[in-house]
């Protein structure tokens, strides 16, 4: 059995999630309070960080890391194109989301609202979440550029682009922190993929302290 340590609201924990479940993976999710530096965590992985996943007798930490083994290993269905520009622009898009977008929304609004709340670190920092509420705006009109010219995010088939972004939303989303009024296209977009079997765990997640608003889970919010 593959185990995954996560917590319900790190998007990446939530993209190696949807992989697994995409790919029809069985896994024994095992939720892991990573600021509490248990010793047995930081042995698994020495950077304190989730997602570590137990597979195939070895250990790996990192998302990327985790993702780019799955698709190697496991690959149907693919998640990454043959083509290599192709597959160039779903890692590009890929490092957007992990990165970009995490360092300017995903840290100021739901690190800030929920995560501080959960390690007990503080309160909300309330000029960090508007600035980061500012962001999502940039990225919402970003991503509808590319939904503009595409069926999906880095071409006209799903890949692991569209995952990625789908999870640092999702998240968002649980705390209502996305205004799914400002793109049409982006909102299609996010239904067809919060429609697919893959999503099912992600739609079930409880975090204790904080209530999903009511379109969550509705499919055709």
């Amino acid at each position: 059995m593959i185990k995954l340590y996560h917590v319900p609201l790190s998007p990446f924990c939530r993209k190696v999630r949807l992989v697994l479940a995409e790919k029809r993976l069985e896994v024994d999710l095992v939720e892991e309070r990573y600021w509490e530096r248990d010793p047995d965590f930081l042995r698994r992985n020495p950077a304190g960080k989730v997602p570590v996943i137990r597979i195939d007798g070895m250990q790996i930490g990192e998302s990327s890391a985790i993702c780019e083994y799955l698709e190697e290993t496991y690959p149907t269905p693919a998640l990454l194109p043959q083509d290599p520009k192709e597959r160039a622009e779903v890692r590009r898009l890929v490092g957007w989301f992990d990165d970009t977008f995490f360092r300017q929304v995903t840290v100021n609004v739901l690190y800030e609202r929920v995560n501080k709340k959960i390690t007990k670190s503080g309160y909300p920092d309330s000029r960090a979440v508007k600035q980061g509420l500012q962001a999502t705006r940039f990225h919402l009109d970003y991503m509808t550029q590319l939904l503009d010219q595409r069926r999906w995010l880095a071409g006209d088939v799903m890949t692991l682009a569209d995952f990625t972004a789908a999870a640092h939303l999702s998240c968002l989303d649980y705390t209502s922190d996305v205004d799914w009024h400002r793109s049409a296209a982006v909102k299609d977009w996010y239904a067809k993929i919060k429609s697919r079997p893959a999503f099912r765990g992600l739609l079930a997640d409880q975090v204790a302290g904080f209530i999903p608003p009511a379109h969550y889970a509705d499919l055709d919010f």
